[in-house]
């Protein structure tokens, strides 16, 4: 049996296996039911490690052991395993959340608050901010950002920049819209992300435009995060983003953006045009 290269490694990463796993697994998805020393030979995984293999296997539910002799060993249907798998990291979430909500209710978390007050205290207004670099690290400031948010959002952002906030923050935006939280939404509003700003909009407002390129975000005019490059120029891996804790500038550039804003093509306009087309 071959077997592409990359797509054991791919099963490798999926199901958390090692090299020989993989090998004898799918040399035994490839038959259905087969024995230790032919599993060996098809996969090529040495008859005196298959057996060990086959044991972990077995213990992880990716195989089931046939009594009889010679013995057997049957593979389990992958959407099974995926179900399994699924269920057992769900349960392990949900106890590892629980450990940490119950954290917060204890005189452990109490001095650790404790520490954090005492700690801003003495922190220069200038140490709070930081250089964010990755994109995925961008975003995942983004999101804590607005989970915390109490009143207001100011997205701005390009066409391709829509679409990927959607896909990575609808869940907050959501829980915000909920929670009342005020949302505005600008970007260049197109055909390719015409869908998404027709979702976006019945969570907040959206505002469409072809004359202003940048890419940030305000919470509660406390709060911003913004781009200091265009992410047409840059690659995700190195695209750079500065995050700044401040009341002053941010209210200040909130204030700015006001005045914009209410100069801007309505986003609901623009989607019904486009919608016709």
């Amino acid at each position: 049996m071959i077997v592409k290269e990359t797509f054991l490694q791919k099963l490798r990463t999926a199901f958390n296996l090692n090299i020989y796993e993989v090998k004898i697994w799918t040399a035994l998805l490839s038959r259905g039911i087969s024995t230790a020393g032919e599993l060996s030979d098809i996969s090529e995984v040495p008859r005196s490690r298959s057996y060990d293999v086959l044991e972990t296997l077995e213990k992880k539910g990716f195989v089931i052991m046939k009594l009889g002799k010679p013995i057997k060993y049957i593979a389990v249907k992958p959407e099974d395993i995926i179900k399994r798998i699924k269920k057992d990291v769900q349960t392990k979430l949900d106890k590892k959340i629980k450990q940490l909500e119950d954290v917060k209710g204890t005189s452990f978390f109490d001095e650790l608050e404790t520490l954090h007050k005492k700690g801003v205290k003495i922190v220069e207004p200038s140490d709070f901010t930081g250089s964010l670099k990755n994109r995925e690290n961008i975003y995942h400031k983004i999101s804590t950002m607005l989970e915390n948010a109490k009143e207001s959002i100011t997205l701005v952002t390009s066409a391709e920049g829509l679409v990927r906030k959607h896909g990575l923050l609808k869940k907050s935006l959501k829980k915000l819209k909920t929670k009342g939280v005020k949302i505005r939404i600008v970007a260049p509003i197109t055909k390719d992300n015409l869908k998404v700003a027709k979702e976006l909009d019945q969570l907040g407002e959206i505002k469409n435009t072809q004359r202003i390129n940048a890419r940030f975000v305000i919470v509660d005019n406390k709060e911003i995060v913004f781009m200091v490059l265009g992410d047409d120029e840059v690659h995700s891996n190195y695209d750079v983003g500065i995050w700044m804790n401040t009341p002053y500038f941010s209210t200040a550039l909130s204030d700015m953006f006001n005045i914009v804003w209410n100069n801007l093509e309505d986003g609901k306009s623009v989607i019904d045009k486009l919608s016709k087309k």
